[in-house]
């Protein structure tokens, strides 16, 4: 059976048929079109489920130059066949994809040559809670998202856009892993460029269906016969593909100096992975069998034959490392506007952290990673001075143990 993922997320998930940020986009088209008809755009990591929806709601409003650097080359060729096999959607004339790292000096090059681009957009990030695991990861993830930021951010300082977004997450929002505890110094460290060009960020909840997400893996589960798992007391908000390129859009083109956007969602949109799971089930025509163990899902699904109508499933409690029961977008203290956008909430410009603090931590959070004898623990307790709420908990298991 093909399930239509775009229904069954707007059935399902989201519980919603139209886009949430619909109104929002409506009520400003006219500014929109001002600033994105004509202009050059450069996407970072625009091959991602999210920069690739960013950049087909950016198209609707016909920018002239469009370049895209990823380091996935295949995703980039996949890119451009469903942007230029999309109707509705005019790929500008001057279109380019690069497979690349953006501190490579041949985007250094590409970008100066360029003469630099009125909107910027960095997706480029390590996103998920399991890139966790031990030292090495966890280096390898604050590279990413902080430290070679800080290097794009010191190059757009020399021709600065107009508009430069880099997305956050609401894992940001009281850190408790490290990949949310990153992307929270990623937005101090954006924002101490306020003086420099203007910046802005989004905290938003999951993206069903988005690529490496759990909802994608049942489908390869199906296909290859092997059981579907999922935690049964995670909570999470979610938007669809298309909502998750719509709020970055927003926030980079209508967001002002130093803001932080979110969508107006309630506690009751969330959903439990193992809620989301029973639909699948039942929408590709099974009933769920659930399994005590993963050995007993394992034998049961290699012990199916045509026909059969029931599916093994494994649901959970959470016990790995920096998962959280519930997400939030905000924290106390953070002054908010929940009246200037229907759909979303933002995030006022306050007090930043000067430039020289941040650039201070950085270094030496670098001087930690020189040490070849440092520890996971020892680049926590880095975090932890510098984000006061940070409230890690190592629990000896990363979701890369787990079926």
């Amino acid at each position: 059976m093909i399930l239509n993922i775009d229904r069954f997320t707007k059935d399902y998930v989201i519980e919603r048929q139209e886009s949430l940020f619909l109104p929002d986009i409506e009520s400003n088209k006219d500014y929109l079109s001002e600033e994105i008809r004509g202009k050059s755009v450069l996407v970072i990591g625009g091959a991602g489920s999210i920069g690739s929806s960013f950049i087909r709601a950016l198209l609707r409003f016909e920018p002239s130059k469009l370049v895209v650097v990823d380091l996935n080359e295949n995703g980039l060729a996949e890119l451009t066949r469903d942007l230029r096999s999309t109707e509705g959607l005019k790929v500008p004339e001057t279109y380019l994809t690069y497979t690349l790292d953006f501190v490579d000096p041949i985007f250094e090059r590409i970008f100066r040559e360029h003469g630099g681009f009125d909107i910027v957009a960095n997706f480029s990030a390590h996103k998920h809670v399991r890139s966790e695991k031990d030292k090495y990861s966890v280096e390898a993830l604050i590279k990413n998202n902080v430290i070679k930021a800080k290097k794009l951010l010191d190059l757009l300082a020399e021709i600065p856009p107009k508009h430069f977004f880099c997305v956050s997450t609401d894992k940001a929002a009281n850190p408790v892993n490290v990949m949310g505890a990153s992307k929270r110094v990623m937005e101090d460290l954006i924002m101490s460029y306020i003086p420099n060009f203007k910046v802005t960020t989004a905290r938003f909840a999951n993206v069903a269906f988005s690529n490496g997400s759990l909802p994608l893996s049942f489908f390869d589960r199906i296909m290859k016969q092997q059981p579907l798992v999922a935690p049964k007391d995670v909570r999470r908000y979610f938007v669809s593909l298309e909502e998750s390129g719509q709020i970055c859009m927003l926030a980079c083109i209508l967001g002002q100096n130093g803001e932080i956007f979110f969508p107006k969602l309630g506690e009751e949109k969330m959903k439990t992975f193992s809620a989301i799971c029973d639909d699948f089930i039942r929408e590709m025509g099974y009933e769920k069998h659930e399994c005590s163990s993963d050995e007993a899902a394992k034998r049961f699904a290699a012990n199916m034959k045509p026909g059969d109508k029931k599916y093994p499933v494994v649901y959970f409690n959470s016990d790995t490392t920096g998962e959280k029961d519930f997400e939030e977008f905000y924290v106390e203290g953070e002054a908010k506007d929940l009246d200037r956008f229907s759909s979303l909430g933002v995030i006022l410009s306050k007090e930043h952290r000067k430039k020289q603090e941040v650039d201070d931590f950085l270094h030496k959070l670098e001087r930690v990673f020189e040490n070849p004898d440092f520890t996971k623990a020892d680049v926590v307790e880095c975090l932890k001075e510098f984000l006061p709420n940070f409230e890690h908990e190592e629990k000896g298991k990363n979701l890369d143990q787990k079926m």
